[in-house]
């Protein structure tokens, strides 16, 4: 299969506001601890004017370039955190949804008779998937408030 690359110009404006906004607050962490582009370009291993690149947001960098400037800002904070499953809100949204949809198709179903009672789903399988769901989502909205 061929490799389809987009190209830069193609991505979403949102997105293109985001690198730049990410590129000119890597270069305000590097001024306020005073240090400059070839000492930075040094430490990530890249040419100055590939700094210079990051810095301005140049959406075709490399993106381990960028995590390795976010790295050396805040090294306690791991970049794939952004989208780590329990941050992934939408998707735990339609979870609980679907789960919520199953409670309700299983209280309208008719009680599994003497027939069907060996080969119906235990009933504390779908509430403990609601309450892992409930408490990825709580976990996730703790950390959103602080």
């Amino acid at each position: 299969m061929p490799k389809q690359n987009i190209s830069p110009a193609e991505y979403p404006q949102a997105v293109l506001q985001q690198i730049e906004r990410l590129g000119q607050y890597i270069a305000i962490a590097r001024k306020r601890r005073g240090e400059t582009q070839a000492q930075w370009a040094r430490r990530l291993g890249v040419s100055q004017p590939t700094m210079a690149r990051i810095e301005r947001g140049d959406p075709s960098v490399a993106m381990a370039s960028y995590a390795m400037c976010m790295w050396l800002v805040n090294p306690a904070m791991a970049v794939a955190d952004v989208i780590a499953p329990q941050n992934d809100h939408a998707a735990l949204e339609r979870e609980v949804t679907r789960v919520k949809g199953s409670r309700k198709a299983a209280k309208n179903a008719v009680p599994p008779g003497p027939s069907t009672a060996t080969t119906s789903v235990p009933s504390r399988s779908l509430p403990a998937a609601a309450v892992g769901l409930a408490a990825l989502i709580q976990a996730s909205s703790g950390k959103a408030a602080r």
